[in-house]
Formats: structure tokens, sequence, C-alpha cells
């Protein structure tokens, strides 16, 4: 492993904690409309009692030691800060694997399918499917923080997880994504194609005409055309104005908590565990990263609509609760698909509503591409 490779452990002041706290006893809460509900935003009620949760109930601390259960670290590309987990597999023969979050996720999402995809002698399953799993922050995330300028779109991103793999010794290996974790993916194959054995994602916008479609994925179109317009006003302000933005969420926590709660409501089949989301919505917090992580919004955006095909083989586990629904025959034009499954649970966040479904998934895929 590279000297420039620096272990990391997280250790959170109280007093940031204490902070915190005394911030969510102070918070004001706008009212709400008599009469209307989620269909204009996070409802009231629903965010004053997490807000009280997370005073009250909700403990860091058991988080903050479960994720140092596993080893991390940090190095700097670019001069940018890189924070990642490298939790290597017992068995020596283990696939090596790219794990990548996006927004408003971070690597807590991954806690509960580390040890199923390193050990999976351990956990049911078949040791010849474990994974060295190297999982990243993506710059301006979590620990990947200060964000040390502009220009971190997408293919940047793929370029760091590239030389990353490169430093820990890793020549072949895998990678797999939801959200931007998804887009990080296929650009890492178009840059390295002769690294990558195969892009495993459970999210991909698909985009074309409705002509010669079935009526089922002509739905599906439409419901991607209702995540862009109706559901896509984060979307639009992260793209365009995310330092204004960042003013209000980085001094209220009610607001941070409400800005990422909105998607786990609606990008899910039922939610996920509270304190699931709490963690992630500390992260952002603790962090101070809701502007930082939106720089990526911006950046993207002045570089979307490059599809070039992605030359390795692609795998795509769909979840039915996801906030838009790829469809295979527009799927096919770009990527090179040759694994596709579709569940009947699940959504957005898939490795914390289906962790079972998704290491299953993974291993199908990546047996298949090296077993033959």
């Amino acid at each position: 492993m590279s000297e420039d490779i620096r272990p990391f452990r997280i250790e959170i002041p109280q007093a940031d904690l204490d902070d915190l706290r005394e911030r969510l006893a102070r918070t004001r809460l706008p009212g709400q409309v008599p009469g209307t509900g989620a269909e204009r935003g996070v409802p009231e009620d629903r965010l004053r009692d997490l807000v009280e949760y997370w005073a009250a109930g909700y403990d860091w601390r058991v988080h903050e030691a479960r994720l140092n259960e596993h080893p991390q670290f940090v190095t700097d590309i670019e001069g940018q800060r890189v924070h990642f987990l490298h939790v290597r597999s017992p068995e020596p023969d283990a696939t090596p694997l790219l794990l990548t979050h996006g927004w408003p996720g971070s690597v807590a999402e991954f806690l509960d399918v580390i040890g199923p995809l390193t050990d999976p002698g351990a956990h049911g399953g078949d040791p010849a499917d474990a994974f060295h799993l190297v999982v990243p922050s993506l710059p301006g995330f979590g620990f990947s923080t200060p964000l040390a300028g502009t220009g971190w779109d997408l293919r940047r991103i793929a370029g760091a997880w590239a030389e990353l793999m490169e430093r820990l010794g890793y020549d072949r290996y895998g990678a797999q994504g939801g959200d931007y974790g998804s887009g990080v993916s296929r650009e890492l194959a178009r840059l390295v194609p002769d690294r990558l054995i195969g892009v495993h994602l459970n999210f991909l916008l698909t985009f074309g005409s409705p002509e010669g479609l079935s009526e089922a994925d002509r739905e599906r179109l439409a419901g991607l055309e209702r995540f862009t317009s109706d559901m896509g006003g984060y979307m639009a302000i992260q793209s365009t104005r995310p330092q204004t933005l960042a003013y209000g969420l980085a001094d209220s926590p009610a607001g941070q908590l409400a800005w990422i709660a909105e998607k786990f409501t609606e990008w899910t089949e039922d939610g996920v565990d509270r304190d699931a989301l709490l963690t992630g919505v500390t992260l952002y917090w603790l962090t101070n990263t809701a502007g930082s992580s939106a720089q990526l919004y911006y950046e993207a955006s002045r570089t979307w609509g490059r599809d070039e095909p992605t030359p390795v083989p692609v795998g795509v586990a769909v979840f039915p609760f996801e906030a838009a629904l790829p469809v295979r025959a527009l799927a096919e034009r770009t990527e090179k698909i040759v694994h596709w499954t579709e569940f009947d649970r699940g959504g957005h966040f898939a490795a914390l509503e289906q962790p079972a479904l998704l290491v299953a998934d993974i291993r199908k895929f990546f047996r298949e591409l090296t077993t033959g």
C-alpha cells in the first residue's frame, strides 16, 4: 500500500455533539398550511418527531463506533483529501470491489453489506464470492473535505478512484454504485476499461423516445419525467445555486434533516430505520458538508449528456420504489448489459433497505463474470 495513505479514525469532539443538541433544542419550525401534506415537502409533524428523537434519543457514539470497526484511511489525490474504508476479505483470492455512494448518501449506508460481501462464509454464503472492499467518500462529502476546488465532476472523481485503486495495489477490480455512485462507476469503466471486470448498478437513468416501447416501459419514462420535474426541485437548486442553499443548511440542523429526510421518504418503499437516517444526516452536519456535497450537482450539470458507451459488462439491479426506473431497451443503447434483475421490493437506498437482495445480486453478477 502506498505511503501516501494514512490511517484515519472518526473522533468527533464532544463539544460538537453538545452544540448540535443545543441547536436542536432551539429549533423554530415554520408552520404548515392547513390541509396540506407531503406533496409540498416534509410534513411538520414528521420533522418535529425526528428532531425530538435526534436531540434526546439518538446516540452518535454508537454509530461512530460501528464505523470505526472498519479500517479507514485518507489520501490526497490532485490536492483533494479522499477518505475511504478499506476492508479486506479473509479470502486471499477475493475480488477487489469499489462501492460508491451518492447524494444524500455516505459510506455509512454500506455498513450492512460490508460483512456479507467481504466474508460470505461467515454470513451463509460461498467463500468464493468474497470481495476486498474499497468504500470512498465522494469529494466534498463526509471526511473527504474540505473540497479543494472546482471541477470535481463525475469523470474527475472516476480518475481519482482509478488512482486510489492503483495506490492500493489493485490492478483489476469491479465497481458498484447507486445514485451518483452509478455515474462515477460508469465513468470509471470508460476511463480504465482494461482494469474493470464489470460495473454493477442499482440506479440508472435512461432517456429516449417512447416510440416502439411497451406500455410498461412508457410508464417508466413517465416516471422519469415526474422525477425530473415534480420531484426535482432539490436538483435544480443544487445544480445552480448550491452556495446560497448551504447557508441555511449549515446553520440549522433541522433544515439539514428536512432536506435529506424528504429523499428517504420519496425514494424508498417504507423509509429506513430512524437511526440509519440520522447517522447519515449527522455525518453531513458534523462535517459541515451541506454546501460542498451540493457542489457535485453544480459540476455534474455542466458535463451532463456525455453518453459514450460503457465498454465493460454492466449489471443492473432494479428496485421498484426507485425514484425513476430504467428501461432496459434504452439502457442497451449505451450499456453493455449482461445482467438485469427486477426485484419486487426496495427503493433508491438499496444497501439500507434491502441489503440481502443487493448483496446476492452483486455476488451473482461478478460470479458470472469471473467464473464464466
